[in-house]
Parts: structure tokens; C-alpha cells; sequence
């Protein structure tokens, strides 16, 4: 017997030892307990607060089971008194054994008289156990009801019993403490995450928009995944690991300047001086006129010169895309000057000017680009510096990789297919594709979806995205809200 007793307390010190889920833990840890006492029932007390809160129940014979995913218990919580069995057992730090509950005089078992009254059960043998982790703090309290004999007949918990639910107790109290630490660590990456989100937010409200939306769009996706029957699928752990890259993967835009970040034209603040240099232009071609330098059709025909000019500039200045045509004509304005009132030949738009008005698409220099790009390096440089639990290793090399593409054009090391792990692959669809469609963004207008799904399918025929996840994506309709 004891060798089995033995046998079975291996195997269930490893299974609890490997249990992810708490609610499970709990029951596991109560009908573990009744098996290896060979018991009747018991119950299960979780100590918050100083009063031990009724956590599991279980009556085999009368095939009752509350707490957790079983019918809720409603029982007051037993405060830590003497009289009360399970609150002595947690007072006094000390196994219990009570071989006949009716004849005993020593603790209050009014209440389990009672109920041996209403529904015709007969309590007769409890063996109550505190549990206590390994920094000797107490968590809870382990009660069983009647030992069973081979014929099942309610008798004494044996003292080969009593240590064998003492070593249960120890293991069980040690893994309930080793999830509590997970579930803080959990909470403290969580309200890191939460911290670093305020901290985007008191910048730019868009770009935490972004993260918040690539969050929602991505637990629809692996919701999706988890039914659609598709070989694809995200454990806990690597699930968690990936949301948590999607909401880090934008921190290190924290460092990048607001005047890049946020830019929303080509020329940005340098189009007041432009529109300046025009107006003085306007003036001193009035005064030529006044002057009688020219005469009215010239004048006319300088003015509308500047004029349709300057009204060229302010439309490619927003533009999305410039064509070649555009940058020619930008070549030729740059090469166009005046005399101001001074004397001295200045010209239409400055050589800065110039580069800016010359960025084919988007708004930002190749320097400001630069500065952009830069974000991602720093996001590498903030989570290399925080301490992620094991199971979240890859959440700093996933969130640093967002803007690697599958043919190497991506930065910022120009990784290829081969280094991109799947996880990464999809955090890029999704940060693609909030890009295109959001419609907060000052530096230019949102798209329709329909566009945007159209770019990425084109990026995936250019050899960038990775086309299954692309055509999972679209068939997830994640950004869409559930009906």
C-alpha cells in the first residue's frame, strides 16, 4: 500500500507541478486528495483576509461537486476562530486528525451535525491539513471527510494517511504559489504594457490607436485560428508572447522627435517661409509695375507665374505619391530665382526645400526616415533591458521585427524569409494593414479596406509578405467587430 500511495503521490506532485490552469489546480487538488485517502469528500479553503474562504466541495456519495466550474458556493467564509476545525488547523500550524466528529468535544461541529440531520449523512472522520508553501506561508486548508474502508464503510484516517495528505499538502501549496507568482508576473508585464501604452498616448493618440487596434485585430485572428481547423495554432504561452509584441513593438517611438513623427506635410513648417518668399516676390513685382520697370502684361504674366507656382507647391506638398512629371517641375522651380529688396538674387525655394518637395512618396527625408526607422532599434534596446520571464523570451525579438520583410528590404537588419519566424510574419500584416486603413493619422488619409487588402496581396506577389498568413488574415476578417 505504501508503495502505491507512493507511486501515486510521484505522479500527482508532477501533474500538479505542470498545471497551467488555476481553476483546474484547485479541483485537482481536492479530488487528488480524496483519492489518496481513499475519502469520502473534503473540502478545499483558500485563506484570504484571515477567514478561510470555501474554495472546492466534494461529496462523492451524494455526487456533489461546487466551486470553480461546478455549481458556485455560496457558504460564508469560516473566520479564524479556535472552535472551527479548519481554523485551528491554520492557527496552530498542525495536521488534525479527528476519528469521530459527533463524540468530539473539542471543536464546533455544529454545523456538520446539522447537515448530518437534514440530508441523513453521516460525518464521522475528518483529517484536516493547513497549507503551507515554501517560505512558510499558509494559503489555505485541506479538509477530508471519512476515510473509507476496502468495503466502503466510513472509518479513522490511518497515520500512513496522514503523511502522505502532508506531502500532497506541501506540493499542492507550492503550486498554487508558484501560479500566484505567475499570475503576478503576469500583472506586472501587464501594467508595464499599460504604462508604456499611457506614455505613447500622452504623444501621439494615434499611434497608441495603432497598438490598441493591432491588439483587437489580432486576438480576433487567433480566436479565428483556434476554429478554423487550421494546423496554425498559438499554445498560451506563445499567445500571450505574441500580443505582447504587438502591444510593445511601437515603444521606441517614445524617443523619436514629434516634428518627424508626426509630420504631416513635405515641407512641414518650412511651407510658411515659402508662402513668405512668394509674397515678397508678389510686392516687388508690383513695385516694378508702380515703377514702370514692366508694364501690365508682363505683370500679369509674372504673377500668374508665382501664383499657379506656389499653388503647385501646396499641392504636392500633400500629395501622396509624386510622379516624375511633378519632380521635374520641382527641378525647374529650383532653378528659378529673384532680386529682393536688398539687391541680392535669392531663389524661389531652397536647396532643403527642394529635397523635401523631391520626396516621392510620404512626407518624410531619407534623414527623417532615418530618425523613424530608428524605433524599432530602440524598441530592442528598452525590452532587451527587461527581465521577461522565460516563457516570454521572444517578445523583444519578435517586437524589434516588425518591419523585417521576407525578401530582406525590410530593416532594421534585412532579415530574409528564412529568419522570420511565422509570429513576426503575421505582427507585419497586422502593423501593415492598421497603417493603410487608420484614419487618425495627420500625415495622410485613411484607406478602405478593401484597398488595403489589395496592397497586401500585391506585397506578397513582391516577395515582402508571406502570402498563407496574408490570405489567412483576409479570410479571418479580423478587423471586422463580432456580430
Amino acid at each position: 500500500m505504501i508503495s502505491t500511495h507512493f507511486q501515486k503521490l510521484l505522479d500527482i506532485c508532477v501533474a500538479l507541478s505542470s498545471e497551467r490552469d488555476r481553476e483546474e489546480l484547485l479541483s485537482r487538488i481536492l479530488d487528488t486528495a480524496i483519492d489518496l485517502a481513499n475519502s469520502d469528500g473534503g473540502t478545499l479553503y483558500l485563506l484570504e483576509d484571515n477567514q478561510l474562504h470555501f474554495c472546492r466541495m466534494v461529496t462523492k456519495s451524494f455526487s456533489i461537486r461546487q466551486g470553480g466550474h461546478a455549481a458556485p458556493i455560496t457558504l460564508p467564509p469560516v473566520p479564524l476562530r479556535h472552535s472551527h476545525v479548519c481554523a485551528r488547523a491554520v492557527l496552530e500550524r498542525r495536521l488534525i486528525n479527528v476519528p469521530d466528529v459527533h463524540s468530539n468535544e473539542e471543536f464546533d461541529f455544529t454545523g456538520a451535525r446539522k447537515y448530518d440531520a437534514m440530508t441523513g449523512y453521516h460525518t464521522r472522520s475528518m483529517l484536516v491539513v493547513p497549507l503551507a508553501n515554501d517560505r512558510g506561508e499558509l494559503i489555505g486548508v485541506l479538509q477530508l471527510i471519512n476515510a473509507l474502508t476496502e468495503n466502503g464503510d466510513p472509518t479513522d484516517f490511518s497515520v500512513e494517511v496522514e503523511a502522505v495528505i502532508l506531502a500532497l499538502a506541501s506540493q499542492a501549496a507550492i503550486s498554487l504559489t508558484n501560479m500566484f507568482y505567475s499570475e503576478q508576473i503576469t500583472q506586472l508585464l501587464d501594467s508595464l504594457v499599460g504604462a508604456l501604452s499611457t506614455a505613447i498616448d500622452a504623444r501621439t493618440p494615434y499611434n497608441a490607436n495603432h497598438t490598441r487596434n493591432m491588439v483587437k485585430y489580432g486576438t480576433r485572428f487567433l480566436d479565428w485560428l483556434e476554429t478554423s481547423g487550421n494546423n496554425w495554432q498559438f499554445d498560451p504561452d506563445t499567445r500571450r508572447s505574441f500580443l505582447l509584441s504587438v502591444w510593445l513593438h511601437d515603444v521606441g517611438k517614445l524617443v523619436v522627435p514629434l516634428e518627424v513623427m508626426d509630420k504631416p506635410t513635405r515641407l512641414a513648417d518650412h511651407l510658411g517661409e515659402v508662402e513668405h518668399r512668394f509674397s515678397t516676390m508678389a510686392l516687388l513685382t508690383k513695385i516694378s509695375l508702380l515703377q514702370g520697370e514692366i508694364d501690365q502684361a508682363e505683370y500679369d504674366r509674372r504673377i500668374a507665374e508665382q501664383e499657379d507656382t506656389l499653388r503647385f507647391i501646396r499641392e504636392i506638398n500633400t500629395a501622396g505619391f509624386l510622379p516624375d512629371d511633378h519632380l521635374a517641375r520641382v527641378e525647374e522651380i529650383a532653378k528659378r530665382s529673384f532680386i529682393d529688396q536688398n539687391g541680392e538674387m535669392k531663389p524661389w525655394i531652397t536647396e532643403e526645400e527642394r529635397k523635401l518637395l523631391s520626396i516621392r512618396k510620404g512626407t518624410l527625408s531619407a534623414e527623417e526616415r532615418t530618425i523613424m526607422e530608428s524605433h524599432v532599434e530602440v524598441t530592442a534596446r528598452i525590452l532587451e533591458q527587461v527581465s521577461f520571464p522565460k516563457q516570454y523570451w521572444q517578445v523583444p525579438k519578435w517586437a524589434s521585427a516588425h518591419h523585417e520583410l521576407l525578401n530582406g528590404r525590410g530593416y532594421p537588419q534585412h532579415l530574409t524569409a528564412e529568419s522570420i519566424p511565422p509570429e513576426v510574419r503575421l505582427l507585419t500584416v497586422l502593423d501593415i494593414f492598421d497603417a493603410l486603413t487608420a484614419f487618425d493619422r495627420p500625415y495622410k488619409p485613411g484607406m478602405p479596406t478593401e484597398k488595403a487588402l489589395s496592397i497586401l496581396q500585391n506585397m506578397v506577389q513582391e516577395g515582402n509578405l508571406d502570402e498563407k498568413i496574408v490570405n489567412l488574415f483576409i479570410e479571418s476578417k479580423a478587423w471586422e467587430e463580432a456580430k
